[in-house]
């Protein structure tokens, strides 16, 4: 069983050199570049090609490098007996609460006028909440999303919490269904993004839910930039609605440089940094999944292709 890596939009050369490292006998390629398209059995996956699953006809596991994987489901014609597996990782959980915590830490404190403020040499102080007069509601309630929501409530936010499924977590009050999602935002002064992409949350930000929300509030978008529907943020921040946003993913990455977030002073942007995978952690379980591949067991992390994640 070889691998092969089909990557576009990261370098995959240090994938492979890990790879190798941990599995010396097993031959691991880099697409297009393999020398022989029948022996790839298990595939490592981001962003890859329009149906490049075809070039090999072999492949029965497509391991996706990150937590998402829509950039396969939505890229690959899949067999029925193709698995696909994702990298579920604390570091990963942890790296995006410190991101969250940040964006909602500078929203309630004022940091970023007062950066502005800076930049004008104007003096002039302004009041702040506190962690326990803000509430923060978080789309999206899978390992990461819980994850995130608890750390939160553990420090004295009031969080709230919306899935398509019923759960249950301490000190969060979770909400679920299309019909209970106006009650999970309706008090929230943060709202977090993290729900997968799929058709049933694609342009789920819209300005139908935004404007649920209270006056000034701020929303934090670290899911997909499919969930957003940008004309609509610009519309409510314009409006005054909303105070600002944090936008860490984007319809289309990178940001042209044309698109009208670079120059509005209430958005602010990052790269999709939230949370990085670590290869050296991330491949560790990937080297699990392949030895469980070859043992024909069940794998870690696997996806309903049906789901969407």
């Amino acid at each position: 069983m070889s691998i092969v890596i089909c990557f576009t939009n990261k370098d995959p050369k240090p994938w492979q050199e890990e790879l190798k490292r941990r599995l010396p006998k097993v031959k691991v390629e880099i697409h297009p570049q393999v020398s022989q398209k029948e022996e790839p059995t298990f595939a490592l996956c981001w962003k890859a090609d329009f149906d490049v699953l075809k070039t090999y006809p072999n492949v029965r596991v497509l391991q996706s490098v990150g937590a998402s994987v829509d950039h396969i489901i939505n890229t690959q014609k899949l067999p029925p007996e193709v698995v696909v597996t994702r990298v579920v990782d604390q570091q990963l959980a942890k790296d995006m609460f410190t991101y969250v915590l940040a964006g909602i830490l500078n929203f309630i404190r004022g940091t970023n006028c007062y950066q502005k403020a800076q930049t004008n040499k104007v003096w002039g102080q302004k009041s702040y909440n506190t962690i326990a007069e803000t509430q923060v509601c978080l789309l999206g309630l899978g390992k990461i999303g819980a994850y995130v929501a608890t750390e939160l409530a553990g420090m004295g936010f009031k969080v709230t919490g919306w899935a398509k499924n019923a759960k249950n977590l301490d000190g969060v009050s979770c909400f679920y269904g299309k019909t209970e999602l106006s009650k999970a935002v309706a008090k929230a002064n943060v709202l977090i993004n993290m729900l997968p992409y799929t058709a049933d949350t694609e342009g789920i930000l819209n300005k139908n839910l935004l404007m649920l929300l209270p006056q000034n509030a701020f929303l934090i978008n670290v899911g997909r930039g499919e969930h957003l529907v940008e004309e609509d943020l610009l519309a409510v921040l314009n409006m005054g609605h909303f105070s600002g946003a944090l936008l860490d993913v984007f319809r289309t990455e990178p940001l042209p440089e044309n698109h009208p977030f670079w120059e509005h002073d209430k958005i602010q942007i990052t790269p999709h940094v939230a949370a990085l995978t670590n290869i050296g952690t991330a491949t560790a379980g990937i080297v699990m999944n392949y030895n469980k591949a070859i043992a024909e067991e069940d794998l870690l992390n696997q996806v309903s292709i049906h789901k969407g994640y």
